[in-house]
């Protein structure tokens, strides 16, 4: 699974007026919950290498 990392808001996106939520605050959970699936796709990768290893 390849999911593009989120970009962060143009400086001409946020109007700096306390919104909630604002777009850095959207921002950042996307960033988390993408960082998240980065690490468990490189732990399911390093199990699967691991296993493939233990098969041979």
């Amino acid at each position: 699974m390849s999911t593009e990392k989120p970009t962060p808001p143009g400086d001409y996106e946020c109007c700096e007026s306390a919104c909630t939520p604002c777009v850095w605050d959207t921002y950042y959970e996307e960033l988390q919950a993408w960082n998240a699936e980065q690490q468990a796709s490189k732990e399911a990768e390093k199990q699967n290498a691991e296993t493939k290893t233990e098969q041979n």
